[in-house]
């Protein structure tokens, strides 16, 4: 019997389509070589993760063994993903 002031809570787990494992670190210097601002590299790298995992298919083959965060880096090394500069006006 728990105590009145613990209330039993059940989390819902979030389903992925791409498992969580940790993203490989050669990936991230070779992605680091590409975007050189952490911030940004981060940012888009947290983007498509999140667009990965709610369905949008991966623009490069894959193995079971990549995470969405490797997709997501392989993406950029790839130069599949680029940054789209809305501070200057197209020509």
């Amino acid at each position: 019997m728990l105590p009145d002031n613990i209330i039993p809570f059940e989390s819902s787990k979030a389903e992925h389509r791409y498992p969580s494992l940790p993203m490989k670190s050669e990936l991230v210097y070779k992605a680091a070589e590409i975007i050189d601002d952490p911030q940004v590299l981060i940012n888009l790298v947290s983007k498509r993760v999140r667009q990965l995992n709610s369905g949008r298919s991966p623009l490069i083959p894959t193995v079971p063994s990549m995470g969405a965060a490797d997709i997501a880096l392989t993406e950029i090394i790839e130069g599949k993903i680029k940054i789209l500069d809305t501070t200057t006006e197209p020509s």
